[in-house]
């Protein structure tokens, strides 16, 4: 049964973003609504990687602070970070202090900037993977082209990206629509994915 709740405007919206107001926000702007931005994408991976065995609030609430950390989540400028700033940010009380998942992130910056010398965008490489044909069942936590997407990561060398991290972050990012049917923000990421261009690989400039 299909989990839905009724918001102070009358409208009914998906049962998970009741938790507290940055929630519905959240819902109602953000999560599957389609994203071509190299930078978002990858600091929405890096967030469901240090989501893993917590809750998405706890990730959302400390959102800003992650950002400050990771300069804007610049994967370039992330790259080039040393263990020095592993230690710093190992004491910043203000994120999620877990050395492999710091460190993944620092990794993975540097494999996204790979896939960008190959791909043109990280949101080519992303997008190649929205599901095509059927879209998976409401609220699964993982699909097909998840874990295509991850097993394709992971030969990659990218860290913290199994299929449920992938999937959540293909929810998010709306390569998969995933409001109940019956929610009202449903509509307008339908509407919003079938206005956006979906990006195509290109030899990055030279």
């Amino acid at each position: 049964m299909v989990s839905l709740i009724t918001g102070e405007d009358g409208r009914p919206r998906c049962g998970w973003c009741a938790a507290s107001a940055e929630y519905i926000a959240y819902h109602d702007r953000e999560w599957g609504f389609p994203v071509d931005d190299d930078r978002r994408l990858f600091e929405k991976l890096s967030l469901e990687g240090f989501q893993s065995g917590l809750s998405w609030r706890t990730i959302l609430m400390k959102r800003d602070n992650f950002r400050a950390a990771f300069h804007g989540f610049d994967f370039a400028r992330v790259a080039c970070f040393d263990e020095g700033d592993v230690e710093r940010l190992l004491q910043d009380a203000g994120i999620v202090r877990h050395r492999g998942k710091i460190e993944a992130v620092i990794n993975n910056a540097g494999r996204a900037l790979e896939l960008i010398a190959e791909k043109g965008s990280l949101a080519a490489y992303v997008w190649s993977f929205e599901p095509r044909d059927e879209a998976p069942p409401h609220l699964a936590s993982t699909s097909p082209a998840s874990i295509a997407m991850s097993k394709d990561l992971k030969k990659r060398g990218w860290k913290f990206v199994g299929p449920t991290t992938v999937h959540a972050f293909m929810q998010a990012m709306g390569l998969i629509n995933d409001h109940a049917r019956e929610c009202a923000i449903h509509a307008e990421a339908e509407a919003a994915r079938e206005h956006f261009v979906r990006p195509a690989p290109s030899s990055p400039a030279r």
